[in-house]
């Protein structure tokens, strides 16, 4: 009798609880079947919308009966947080080229509300655009400038002024399906988040906003059906593909998603939650281990010597030479990014051709601005810009010159180390590099996004492009004794922090995407402040770092994509965890981050205990090897030791391009090499009893109590492997650059496995 009473009171708690809840961040819940013309583009023909007030809805539409069960409840132990679960069956007829949907709505709502959507939408993508083909550049000289606004490409985005506002994406388009929202005016924020998708797929999820801009729409829609426009690089206006569903009676849809309500007194509010939750509804986030790392930096060395190394010249070309920018960049895709590897792991050979590389780049490769040059081919052509386009063949990407400051300066230091001459011409032409930065910014007060090669002059500007010339000019500071370099990194700093950071935005980071944001001026933001941070120990810059990890984790993939067991990469089953979104415009994950290992998201972890950033690291560090085309780990069609940077989650390329493999060398190999020197492969703090493994082996606890911690270390892999461990004692500690130089390696065979015993300080 008590089991009987108690279940209804239970349900009606429960009921006012979510009744509360919505009515606390002004939502409501409605449901939508619709019917779609096919052969014009999907177009909405006909729609039947009814509200989810009640557990049990039923309606009819056309020629067809269905019944909607809704079941929703407060997540035990958590504030403000419901599950909902909805359920759409056809209980007579049919209804053909249909979908049924979900609606959240938002009322009191404004156009100033941050929206993001996590790798594909920041602050809902409401800025001026253009349609520009790949590789953009702006084209209109009333866009081209020094102060001019940010202005992305044609890509999905509410609308920067009157008409149309909406987005309608796949839920791989998004690193998380969420779509989470900071209201202005009340300072509250929401997100929801769901699955990927049930038995039909993925969901389609979206966003609307009414002609008057006070009420927003968030709807899940299963199947997918984008109606009118699909998107296709720099297109949100292609023609829709996807193909809606013919129901019968007995079909059923499920949804299942959860909303999140916070309190939000600032922008970063909404990052710091979603970081919190991005993972609450992933089921599968499973690491695959393939290769050890030490396996996969032998397997680059030799394609880099083999493929890369023009021994006619003495440099290590980007690519493949199909093209200019394949043939030598300064940074971004590799140039004097790859080397750094190469010099610390590879040969004496090797070394050679990397000492080789700074004879040839230093002085032909600086401009006339001081900066370094763009690009170039060939071994003796240098170009300012991309040559493709006229008026851009003197743009330079500035963070070009910032990735290569900081890489070549973490080579001279590792040249010390190693014993090896560091030439006075190669220290000079670097500092002149950085003199360069400290003009700029003292005449600008911005770095832009292109300088002109020649003149040293900002064309493009805005943007946090030069995102890791902060952390480059640090590290300047003390290599070259220059207390200027480090004034200068603060400004930068400041100014990046200020004007991107606080926004909750960072763009310019590709040269092939407009201001589009993207994961690369993201994390090169966490990697200044971090470096910052590390020398100043100033907490302002610990404060900054924090922030900028929680909005660069927007960008990495939180879960496993479940891919058709017919496409490429579900026939090997790749796991898609730890992957980074590119930006906005090219809407695909890659293996890492480019271009670097995301060894400032561990000195984060050191400088604060937050597990979270050593756990995110592991995601894209561990992961990242599944990418390499090795002879013990094929594939498809790519050659062994190339990584191609493609992983579709969605079908920005076209129809029946998710899962599918593009045979490219990228600069994802030297995102690896990066891991393979700055990440170890073991992670061990005995006073936390922790082990980590970054590299593909298995660690198990075999003694752990006051004085002792012991672990067994397998190799779960096919071939050798070299682990690269390292003990972590005393946090105070910095550990600079150069870290894993010298450190301690374990030995092990396919399957061994072995002990390590540490003592408890």
């Amino acid at each position: 009798m008590l089991i009987l009473i108690s279940y209804p009171i239970a349900q009606k708690i429960n009921h006012e609880k979510v009744f509360n809840f919505q009515l606390k961040y002004q939502l409501t819940l409605a449901a939508h079947i619709n019917q779609y013309n096919y052969n014009c583009y999907n177009q909405l023909i006909n729609q039947n919308t009814f509200n989810l007030n009640t557990p049990v809805s039923n309606t009819s539409f056309l020629h067809s009966g269905w019944q909607v069960t809704i079941q929703n409840q407060p997540v035990k132990n958590e504030t403000d947080v419901i599950d909902y679960t909805i359920i759409f069956s056809c209980i007579s007829g049919s209804l053909n080229s249909a979908s049924v949907s979900v609606d959240i709505s938002a009322a009191n709502w404004n156009e100033n509300n941050y929206v993001l959507m996590p790798g594909a939408v920041y602050n809902g993508n409401r800025y001026q655009w253009r349609r520009i083909s790949y590789s953009p550049k702006l084209q209109n000289i009333k866009d081209i400038g020094v102060d001019k606004p940010i202005i992305i490409n044609d890509v999905p985005k509410l609308n920067d002024s009157s008409g149309i506002s909406r987005i309608q994406v796949r839920s791989g388009n998004m690193s998380t399906p969420a779509v989470g929202f900071r209201d202005e005016k009340t300072g509250k924020g929401v997100c929801l988040l769901s699955d990927q998708g049930n038995d039909l797929g993925d969901y389609g999820i979206g966003i609307e906003e009414m002609r008057n801009r006070k009420l927003a729409i968030i709807t899940l829609t299963s199947p997918v059906v984008r109606e009118l426009f699909s998107y296709t690089p720099a297109n949100a206006h292609a023609p829709s593909w996807d193909i809606p569903k013919n129901f019968k009676k007995g079909d059923k849809v499920t949804f299942h998603f959860r909303i999140y309500g916070f309190n939000a007194p600032v922008i970063q509010s909404l990052f710091d939650k979603f970081s919190f939750i991005r993972k609450d509804l992933s089921r599968d986030t499973s690491l695959k281990n393939t290769l050890p790392y030490s396996e996969c930096m032998q397997t680059l060395e030799k394609k880099f010597n083999d493929q890369n190394f023009v021994p006619s010249f003495g440099y290590y070309s980007v690519g493949m030479r199909e093209n200019f920018l394949q043939d030598w960049q300064i940074g971004w895709t590799g140039g004097m990014i790859s080397t750094y590897s190469l010099l610390f792991s590879g040969s004496q050979e090797t070394k050679k051709n990397v000492l080789r590389n700074f004879d040839w780049l230093f002085p032909n490769g600086i401009s006339p601005s001081g900066f370094y040059w763009d690009s170039g081919q060939k071994g003796n052509e240098w170009f300012g810009g991309d040559i493709r386009n006229p008026h851009t063949k003197n743009w330079h990407l500035i963070r070009k010159s910032g990735d290569a400051v900081w890489y070549i300066i973490k080579q001279f230091m590792l040249m010390d180390k190693m014993g090896l001459s560091v030439k006075q011409s190669w220290k000079d032409g670097n500092k002149i590099v950085c003199d360069a930065f400290v003009h700029l910014w003292n005449k600008y007060h911005q770095l832009g996004q292109f300088v002109d090669a020649l003149s040293g002059d900002i064309v493009v500007g805005g943007s946090s492009s030069g995102a890791i010339v902060p952390a480059a000019l640090t590290l300047a500071a003390v290599y070259y004794q220059q207390p200027n370099y480090l004034n200068t990194a603060r400004e930068i700093a400041a100014y990046m922090n200020t004007n991107f950071t606080q926004k909750g935005i960072s763009c310019g980071g590709p040269a092939d995407a407009l201001q589009g944001f993207d994961s690369e001026s993201s994390y090169a933001l966490l990697e200044s402040y971090t470096t910052l941070f590390e020398h100043t120990h100033d907490s302002v810059w610990l404060h900054a770092a924090e922030n900028a990890a929680h909005q660069f984790a927007s960008w990495v993939v939180s879960y496993n994509y479940h891919y058709n067991d017919s496409t490429a990469f579900g026939k090997i089953g790749i796991k898609t965890i730890g992957t980074v979104y590119a930006n906005i415009q090219n809407q695909h994950a890659a293996p890492g981050i480019c271009t670097a290992s995301g060894l400032a998201l561990l000195k984060l972890y050191r400088f604060t205990n937050d597990i979270f950033y050593l756990n995110l690291l592991k995601d894209i560090a561990h992961n990242i090897t599944q990418y390499l085309s090795h002879s013990k780990h094929p594939i498809g069609n790519e050659s062994e030791g190339w990584v191609s940077e493609r992983i579709n989650l969605t079908d920005w390329e076209g129809p029946g391009t998710i899962g599918y493999i593009l045979p490219l060398s990228t600069w994802a190999e030297t995102s690896l090499m990066l891991t393979t020197i700055d990440i170890p492969g073991v992670y061990i703090e005995p006073a936390l009893s922790r082990a980590t493994a970054f590299d593909n082996i298995i660690i198990n606890v075999i003694k752990d109590d006051k004085t002792n911690f012991n672990i067994a270390v397998t190799n779960p892999t096919t071939v050798k492997a070299e682990i690269t461990w390292m003990e972590d004692q005393d946090k105070a500690v910095p550990w600079l650059e150069n870290r894993l130089f010298g450190t301690g390696k374990l030995m092990l065979d396919p399957g061994q496995t072995k002990e390590i015993s540490f003592k408890k300080n």
